[in-house]
């Protein structure tokens, strides 16, 4: 099995994408949110993984397309209500996503205190990096991460800020919902996010560990 499903190519298999929200203090501030005393979750199908060389789509249904850039937790092996001493066991690597949302509906849903799926979980929602095993990154909290869209550096951050570390997060999340191997956590995203549109060209990286980049452009249908 584990031949025709290289964690190399997760994206092609993996089953889910847990998205943490509100877990860089920067970032919560500039939203107006308010911070939490536990993570917020939400889900994104894996539909969403757009991996480099294709593009990022933005859905009709938006105007305000914003970009968050986050470091992505890829899950080794099966994973339920494990302890947070314990977490890092499971971990395969990491990757770098994007976490693209249509603002505007999200705007909305927060005010009709509707669910996020519109605004978090379309097709090319979530664009993603190539795999990089876990012994390429001994402390995660240790990174740099930064985007550019059009040549313009627009966010830049670094994993130590987060309000919730790595094993905290898997281990909350295996309390609430089982993660199997090929799953991916997105740990939240650091302050600077902002719009993009159709032509603009994102790169985004882990400074010294890997980069990508991306096309937006309008779907066909």
């Amino acid at each position: 099995m584990a031949a025709t499903r290289p964690l190399s190519r997760f994206w092609e298999w993996g089953k889910n994408i847990v998205c943490v929200g509100r877990n860089y203090a920067d970032h919560v501030r500039e939203m107006q949110s308010a911070a939490l005393s536990e993570p917020v979750l939400f889900l994104k199908p894996s539909t969403a993984y757009a991996p480099e060389g294709s593009p990022v789509l933005v859905p009709a249904y938006t105007r305000n397309l914003h970009h968050e850039l986050e470091l992505a937790v890829v899950m080794g092996k099966r994973c339920c209500a494990v302890p947070e001493a314990a977490a890092m066991d499971y971990v395969a690597g990491y990757a770098l996503c994007l976490d693209m949302t249509a603002r505007d509906v999200q705007d909305e849903c927060k005010k009709k205190g509707l669910p996020w799926t519109l605004a978090k979980s379309f097709t090319a929602s979530c664009p993603v990096s190539a795999f990089v095993p876990k012994e390429k990154i001994p402390d995660p909290h240790n990174l740099k991460l930064w985007l550019k869209v059009n040549g313009e550096l627009r966010q830049e951050g670094e994993t130590s800020s987060m309000i919730f570390s790595i094993p905290y997060i898997i281990s909350y999340v295996s309390k609430i919902m089982t993660l199997e191997e090929g799953d991916v956590i997105l740990t939240g995203t650091p302050k600077g996010v902002g719009p993009v549109k159709e032509n603009d060209e994102i790169q985004a990286g882990i400074h010294g560990v890997v980069s990508m980049r991306f096309k937006v452009e309008k779907p066909e249908y």
